[in-house]
C-alpha cells in the first residue's frame, strides 16, 4: 500500500492528512518533527507516525507532500536526498515546477493547489501535471482539476480568492449585525443567500453566470439598483485589479 510523508506538518497540510483519511486513506502516513507539538496532535488524531528526522519521512516514503514556506524551500533540499524519481507533490504557493526540479533534481515534481476544505473533502483540487497514483489519492479531497503550468497560475489567484471571500462575507456579516440582527442571524442570511446562487449556478451549468445575475438584476428591481451603486463606486473594477497584481506577483516568482 502506498507510503505517504509529510515535510512539513502545518495547517494546510493537517487538513490534507485529515481528509485523505476521510477519505479512506489507510496506508501509513508519516510526518516529519520538525513542528513537534502539531505533529504529534495530528499523529494522535489520524493515526500517523511522527519520524525522527526528513530523511527518515523521504526514506520511507512512496510519494512525499512538501508544505513548508517558500523561503524554508532550499533549505530543506539541502538537508534531504529523495530517492530516484520519488514523487513530491509540493503545496507550496508560487514555487515553479522548474524551481522545485532545481531543488529536488531527484523528484517527480507535482504542483498542487487547494483549501482547507480538503479535511471535509470538499475542496477545489488543482494540480499540474496530471498522472497516477497521486491524481486518484487528490481526487478524494474534492474535485479535481487537471491544467498546464500557465494555467495553474491562474488557479492560484482563485485560491487567493477563496480566502478573499471570508473577508467579503465578513463585512457583509457586520453590516446586518450593526442594523441589529444578531451574528447567528447574519451569518444565516449571508452564507445562506451565497449558497443559494452557488446552488442555482450548479443546477443550470448551461447558463451564464451573467445570465443568470441578469435574470434577477432586472431594471426597476433593487437588485439593479444595488448592482448600479457598486458598479458606480468600482467594487467590481476592485477585484479585477486584485487578480491582475496577485497574478502579476506570481508570474514575477
Amino acid at each position: 500500500m502506498l507510503k505517504i510523508g509529510i515535510l512539513g506538518v502545518g495547517e494546510l497540510t493537517e487538513k490534507v492528512v485529515i481528509g485523505l483519511r476521510r477519505g479512506g486513506f489507510a496506508g501509513r502516513v508519516l510526518l516529519s518533527p520538525r513542528n513537534h507539538e502539531r505533529a504529534q496532535q495530528l499523529s494522535r488524531q489520524c493515526a500517523c507516525e511522527v519520524m525522527a528526522d526528513n530523511q527518515q519521512v523521504v526514506d520511507e516514503s512512496d510519494l512525499l507532500f512538501l508544505g513548508v514556506r517558500p523561503e524554508v524551500v532550499e533549505q530543506l533540499s539541502n538537508e534531504i536526498q529523495l530517492k530516484p524519481q520519488q514523487t513530491l507533490v509540493s503545496l507550496v504557493a508560487g514555487l515553479k515546477h522548474s524551481e522545485l526540479q532545481r531543488c529536488f533534481p531527484q523528484a517527480r515534481p507535482v504542483r498542487a493547489m487547494l483549501s482547507y476544505a480538503a479535511q471535509i473533502n470538499q475542496s477545489m483540487v488543482v494540480i499540474t501535471p496530471g498522472s497516477e497514483p497521486y491524481e486518484t489519492l487528490l481526487g478524494t479531497l474534492g474535485s479535481l482539476i487537471v491544467l498546464d503550468e500557465a494555467a495553474f497560475e491562474l488557479a492560484t489567484v482563485a485560491a487567493c480568492m477563496n480566502g478573499w471571500f471570508y473577508f467579503f462575507l465578513s463585512d457583509l456579516q457586520q453590516w446586518f449585525t450593526d442594523k441589529g440582527l444578531s451574528k447567528e442571524q447574519a451569518a444565516q442570511l449571508v452564507m445562506g443567500n451565497m449558497q443559494d446562487c452557488l446552488a442555482s449556478a450548479r443546477h443550470q451549468p448551461q447558463a451564464s453566470l451573467q445570465a443568470l445575475g441578469s435574470a434577477i438584476a432586472t431594471p426597476g428591481t433593487f437588485t439593479a439598483a444595488g448592482l448600479e451603486v457598486l458598479r458606480d463606486n468600482g467594487a467590481i473594477q476592485a477585484w479585477r485589479e486584485t487578480f491582475d497584481q496577485v497574478l502579476k506577483r506570481l508570474q514575477k516568482g
